[in-house]
């Protein structure tokens, strides 16, 4: 066991028996939703997990571990209290020796997924390239991690602010396998479409856990990105959602916001100005991306 790592009896008492399990990250109840909808949707994805016959993990840092598992008490803490760090990789060392409170992206959720032994994790959109990334070199840690470390991310594709096209060259590039569930086109987040192609399709839960089965014991490690698209009553077209995104990334320009407060900045702005439809669309398609993400697990286990 890594003296760093908390994993709670519940989750633990899982993994031993070989249940299925399912890691959840923390950053959506931080900074990606406002509350109180950030930590009713946290503890709703939860019971769509338990729903489905496994046991969720939501993972998060405080009090100097990395915690793989939280009580209905550390969500609802988590969703009220300010100062929470944002973490990602580089940030780990920092937030757990300074035993400060840190709300997991999903780069240190994959990680802290590893080392628990979990396998299947469910997102919202993962990070990828920015758009502008050719001069602000501006890539998500999530795409780095993907490419080492061997936990299948469940997603409803690549947030559609960034550059999704480049997205998808660079997890070709490091070898990421990116099959969408049910459809030929890769999704976009808030919308079912995205333009691009998706590099694998399979149909079932089933199929996927097969496909992660063979991947791992050829040896190939790192993740898989599942692309789970939205579902069609919740959507927002890609073309509405496109006048939004230039819109809030000109704000985010002239207010000079920069780095890992990008994501959360550009995704406030975008719930204001859509007058909270696209936060009803990211609450659904998380919910969405945890019943698969189960489904998935459960396969995988029995596999």
């Amino acid at each position: 066991m890594n003296p760093f790592l908390e994993i709670q009896p519940e989750v633990k008492e899982a993994l031993v028996s070989g249940k299925p399990v399912v890691a959840l990250e923390s950053t959506i109840i931080s900074h990606g939703m406002p509350w109180p909808q950030n930590v009713e949707t946290a503890l709703a994805v939860e019971q769509v997990v338990r729903d489905q016959g496994a046991v969720p993990a939501t993972i998060a840092l405080f009090n100097g571990k990395c915690h793989a598992g939280l009580s209905k008490e550390q969500i609802e803490y988590f969703g009220q209290v300010s100062g929470v760090w944002k973490v990602s990789l580089r940030d780990m060392p920092y937030v757990l020796s300074q035993k400060l409170y840190g709300a997991t992206t999903v780069a240190a959720t994959m990680r802290i997924a590893s080392m628990a032994g979990i396998r299947i994790f469910v997102t919202g959109g993962i990070g990828g390239v920015h758009r502008g990334a050719e001069n602000s070199m501006d890539i998500s840690a999530d795409l780095t991690e993907m490419g080492q470390t061997p936990v299948a991310v469940v997603s409803a594709g690549v947030k559609s602010i960034l550059d999704i096209g480049l997205t998808l060259e660079y997890l070709e590039t490091k070898g990421i396998p990116v099959v969408t569930l049910g459809q030929d086109e890769f999704p976009s987040f808030y919308s079912r479409k995205s333009g691009f192609p998706s590099p694998l399709r399979l149909d079932t839960p089933g199929e996927i856990a097969s496909l992660l089965d063979t991947k791992w014991k050829m040896g190939l490690e790192g993740s898989v990105l599942i692309a789970n698209p939205v579902p069609a009553a919740s959507e927002i077209r890609s073309e509405e959602m496109e006048v939004h995104i230039q819109q809030a990334l000109q704000a985010a320009s002239a207010n000079k916001i920069s780095g890992k407060e990008v994501t959360p900045f550009l995704l406030k702005y975008i719930a204001e100005h859509t007058k909270g439809e696209s936060l009803e669309a990211n609450i659904a398609l998380i919910k969405h991306n945890a019943r698969v993400g189960a489904a998935i697990a459960t396969a995988y286990a029995k596999i």
